[in-house]
């Protein structure tokens, strides 16, 4: 752009490669200028700096007057934000570009990156599912985790609450990556600060947006077709009838993605997406080992990258069994507490029953703690016990 307003008889030097980023950068943020119109205007001029300057006659004929293109100013700020945050802007054509998004018509021309970009060059899989997940969905979400990171496979998830985190954290040892539905030094929800920074230093966190944008509600489609359009396949653990990890699911077919659904009690909501998913056709998981099967071979990069999984903790039924019921309630515990305690519970649990040590365990709560308040949710009803140290939600 500046070419146009030289002085100089010198003919024209023909653009840096970090001149030609940032005009790209400048005509995707440019009013009106979505990704299927960026496509065409870059394969019909050529390059930005030629579709920048055709844009303003572009947007007359189609009747926008006095069009301008977004200020130069605005592009070196959001560069500037984007190397404070550590990260870095790749773009269609960088070596690090993703080939899985060489064929999804609406794939990010260009986005932020923060950590291992060689990632994106290994076999990857989706977990998604239920923000309010259930015991049983974090255990599910946390064993494909480990299963497909210890077969070489990255883990992509959206940083969510439940299956999403829990997916990211059992894959921190052999690769995820976690795409942010807001600017890449913005993370949502802000409890998972302390994961998302350790994603950036051992994985690696992709987003579509200008660093510093909070993510609203029309963000989290864009996001999710970014998750499937990483993967080979979409695994979806647990999700309502109506959710965000249905969208997921449907813009993977889309693509061209392998779907898969993890089964779950027709009397849980929970499972009512992923029941649904099932019957309309998806390969029904048990198992990373499903999954795998029906990929079929990885590359050979993956299995060099493969690591075993993380050993899984010592059950604690037995040393519970004799504690449990003679423990005391603790004396004066605020009541706030206590009702906080008592929703962490039931939104663990669900129709089908939940070994009590690892709803013990999920919570991260100490047995002194849990037990009276399980005691307190039988007495009310909410909850009932079943043989084999069993909970379960009744209402």
């Amino acid at each position: 752009m500046a070419g146009e307003f030289t002085s100089s008889t010198h003919p024209p030097l023909p653009p840096t490669t970090e001149d030609d980023r940032i005009d790209r950068l400048r005509l995707l943020r440019s009013r009106r200028v979505g990704i299927s119109t960026y496509n065409r205007l870059m394969a019909e001029y050529g390059s930005a700096a030629e579709a920048l300057r055709a844009l303003p006659e572009v947007a007359a004929a189609a009747g926008v007057a006095d069009y301008r293109a977004t200020p130069e100013g605005v592009i070196a700020a959001e560069l500037k934000a984007g190397a404070r945050a550590g990260a870095r802007l790749i773009c269609h054509g960088d070596p690090d570009y993703p080939e899985a998004f060489g064929d999804v018509p609406d794939a990010p021309p260009l986005f932020w990156a923060l950590g291992d970009a060689g990632l994106l060059h290994r076999p990857s899989v989706a977990l998604v599912g239920a923000r309010n997940a259930s015991s049983l969905g974090i255990r599910m979400a946390r064993a494909l985790a480990e299963g497909l990171g210890g077969a070489g496979v990255v883990v992509v998830s959206g940083l969510a609450r439940g299956v999403d985190t829990a997916a990211h954290a059992a894959a921190l040892d052999t690769g995820t990556v976690a795409v942010q539905a807001g600017g890449i030094d913005v993370v949502y929800p802000a409890e998972n600060a302390d994961l998302a920074a350790r994603i950036a230093r051992t994985g690696l966190r992709l987003a579509e947006q200008p660093p510093g944008v909070q993510p609203q509600a029309r963000h989290f489609p864009a996001r999710n077709r970014i998750i499937s359009a990483l993967s080979q396949a979409v695994v979806v653990v647990e999700a309502a009838a109506r959710s965000g990890s249905l969208i997921t699911a449907r813009t993977a077919l889309d693509q061209g993605r392998e779907v898969f659904a993890v089964p779950g009690s027709p009397l849980d909501g929970r499972a009512a997406g992923c029941n649904m998913l099932i019957r309309d056709g998806a390969t029904l998981v048990r198992n990373a080992e499903d999954v795998l099967e029906a990929l079929g071979p990885l590359p050979k990069a993956a299995q060099v990258n493969a690591a075993p999984p993380a050993p899984r903790p010592r059950s604690l039924a037995g040393r519970l069994a004799d504690t449990i019921a003679a423990l005391p309630r603790p004396a004066q515990r605020p009541k706030r507490e206590i009702a906080a305690l008592h929703r962490q519970i039931l939104d663990r649990l669900g129709p089908a029953p939940v070994a009590e040590d690892q709803l013990l365990r999920d919570l991260d709560a100490a047995v002194s703690e849990a037990a009276p308040a399980l005691l307190d949710l039988e007495l009310d009803g909410a909850i009932r016990r079943e043989p084999g140290g069993l909970v379960v939600r009744i209402n």
